[in-house]
């Protein structure tokens, strides 16, 4: 069968912070995609504010360098830099359809972390050829002997035993951030041998197979991904998978219904570097955006009018976290948003549908309210963020595990959780899983005065730890998780061991009123802002929730002696993130989301309301 030489497709997968971002630019400036001495930014894919702002990646972008090899042939290496938050996945599963090899990294002092197996497993399933590179070899605490033995491990576990022949890997020593890589092992925390990044793109060029296609075949064009343009509207990504592809030429759409229609292409795009070029044909194994198909969506397939031949749908994994999201209805609502519309809120969550495939929308019984499902609490809170920077004002519900029904028995997702934490806190984090009922599988004292602890958890379990957790341990421990699965439901736990402190009345928060109410608290308002009955001002370190008069103000007479008055000294308040706000919310509240502020509110908010639905839980 004939191949492509002049093609290489990979997808470069990891864990969270382990420098696949870091790599792409390192290849982008040796290939020659930026002039020299010209204004390029770090981690240059991260093109969304929110990417920079937390530092992840959330979206798949691709791109393509320009590669010389040896014998002068120049070769186009489309790259796929996935993200590395398993909350993302649905992410990494299409980017793996566009790709013929993937390049797992690897840190080489953290090793093989959830997001590791979790990618590592979907490249498997699909039977891909792999390149380990273990990145970071210059760190001053790297092991990267140690990290090879446990990317073997991983391997061992997710392998069956007809399989082993995977494990002849190649592996690649490199510091992306200097832009260095060697095929020999290096001392820990030293550079690689290589000046340049030459011994991976030998080994990418040696490892990836070229496309194969076949002469004459049917054209197939298979969509992973879209995107939008002021000029061209929706674009769809695709890969050509046989065929030959031209600009303006007449496609059948194969769409995911099973209905076939004509359309006509009336642009065609192809990657150099950052930038999108007009190309008049592709062929198999090029990565194009074409424009003209409206209505085109994730999974659908191009083919031939006269013999159209549809590719399977692209299916991932299902969400295991559920939240709702509807129109603001606290007493503050209109204030700063300009989209308060149900019909608006709805149409925008469609539109999200689109270009998700990992989230899931369905009806409640209120007409303005939705049930999102997705991969964790993450993803909906970007979800969420992006829409509060569109000017919506929403309410947001607490997340929930998403249960299945199976045999006859509720099961609940679970969840595979690693934690990096200094020797001293070992006994704390034990005591905090085990409240969640979560089973160590695994503990390792790495010799370094750090342990590396393993759990399987009940994925509603971890609703809410983050913030516990980095209290505990006085911010230095580090937690990562993966879906394990389903299992039977552990029954039920506390999960915040605090109440809240509620304010009984509509107002503004006052410095006499919080002065006396910080004795009883964590205060989440300052003074000035705008409070109402039933919104959560503050944290109450007893179980139970207290409601409190923050708008009080100081009586006065006429009677003034300039010694008399005490200076009210204040704690500042504690401002919490959306994240962070998601994580504190109770069984009974929620979030009021707009473009200025979060707010955390009681789903009822009247306390006479809340007293009645309280004593007939009770009795129930």
């Amino acid at each position: 069968m004939p191949i492509r030489n002049d093609l290489r497709n990979v997808a470069i997968v990891a864990h969270v912070d382990h420098g696949k971002t870091t790599l792409v630019d390192a290849m982008l400036w040796q290939s020659g995609a930026f002039r020299e001495g010209s204004a390029v930014k770090t981690q240059v894919m991260d093109s969304m504010d929110l990417e920079r702002e937390k530092g992840i990646t959330i979206l798949a972008k691709n791109t393509a360098v320009q590669h010389i090899r040896p014998d002068g042939q120049e070769v186009t290496i489309n790259i796929i830099d996935t993200p590395g938050h398993a909350d993302f996945g649905g992410e990494v599963e299409r980017g793996l359809e566009m790709v013929d090899g993937v390049v797992l990294l690897v840190d080489a002092s953290e090793g093989p972390l959830p997001q590791t197996r979790f990618v590592l497993r979907k490249a498997l399933a699909k039977k891909l050829p792999l390149i380990v590179v273990v990145n970071k070899v210059d760190r001053p605490d790297s092991r990267i002997s140690a990290v090879v033995e446990e990317v073997y491990d991983l391997f061992m576990d997710l392998i069956d035993d007809e399989s082993t022949d995977i494990l002849d890997f190649p592996i690649v020593y490199a510091s992306a951030k200097a832009g260095r890589a060697s095929m020999t092992q290096p001392e820990d925390g030293s550079m690689p041998d290589g000046e340049t990044l030459e011994a991976l793109f030998a080994t990418i060029m040696s490892q990836v197979p070229a496309p194969q296609y076949e002469e004459g075949a049917t054209l197939q064009a298979h969509v992973t991904n879209l995107d939008a343009s002021p000029y061209l509207g929706r674009l769809a990504l695709c890969r050509v998978v046989a065929g030959t592809m031209y600009r303006g030429q007449q496609v059948a759409w194969c769409r995911a219904d099973g209905t076939i229609k004509n359309v006509k292409l009336t642009e065609m795009l192809t990657t150099k570097a950052l930038d999108r070029v007009p190309a008049d044909s592709a062929g198999p194994g090029d990565i194009i955006a074409i424009a003209g198909i409206a209505d085109i969506t994730i999974g659908e397939t191009l083919s031939d009018p006269n013999d159209p031949k549809p590719l399977p749908l692209i299916h991932v994994d299902q969400p295991s976290i559920s939240m709702t999201i509807g129109i603001n209805t606290s007493p503050l609502a209109g204030r700063s948003g300009k989209k308060l519309t149900a019909r608006l809120v709805k149409n925008r969550l469609d539109a999200e549908l689109i270009g998700n495939v990992s989230i899931k929308v369905s009806e409640t019984e209120r007409p303005d309210t939705w049930e999102v499902q997705g991969r964790g609490e993450l993803q909906l809170a970007i979800l969420v963020e992006m829409m509060r920077r569109e000017g919506f004002e929403l309410t947001v519900g607490k997340p929930q595990v998403v249960t299945q029904v199976i045999d006859g028995k509720v099961q609940e997702p679970i969840e595979r959780l690693t934690i990096d934490v200094p020797e001293d806190y070992v006994g704390t984090v034990t005591q905090l899983m085990g409240l969640r009922r979560g089973r160590m599988e695994m503990m390792v004292n790495h010799g370094t005065g750090w342990v590396r602890l393993e759990f399987i958890v009940p994925a509603r379990g971890l609703i809410g730890f983050r913030t516990e957790f980095l209290t505990e341990t006085r911010g230095t421990g580090i937690m990562n998780h993966e879906a394990e699965g389903y299992a039977p439901w552990a029954g039920a736990f506390r999960s915040r061991p605090t109440g809240s402190l509620v304010a009984d009345r509509i107002g503004t928060v006052t410095s006499f009123a919080s002065f006396n109410i910080q004795e009883r608290g964590t205060l989440f308002a300052a003074p000035g802002a705008d409070v109402y009955e039933g919104m959560v001002v503050g944290e109450n370190p007893r179980a139970e929730d207290m409601d409190v008069n923050i708008t009080k103000e100081k009586k006065l007479n006429n009677i003034r002696v300039s010694t008399s008055d005490e200076l009210e000294r204040l704690i500042p308040a504690k401002v919490l993130s959306m994240e962070q706000a998601l994580e504190f919310c109770g069984v009974d509240e929620c979030l009021e989301v707009t473009p200025d502020i979060v707010r955390i509110r009681k789903v009822t908010l009247n306390a006479n309301d809340r007293a009645k639905a309280h004593r007939g839980a009770k009795k129930n």
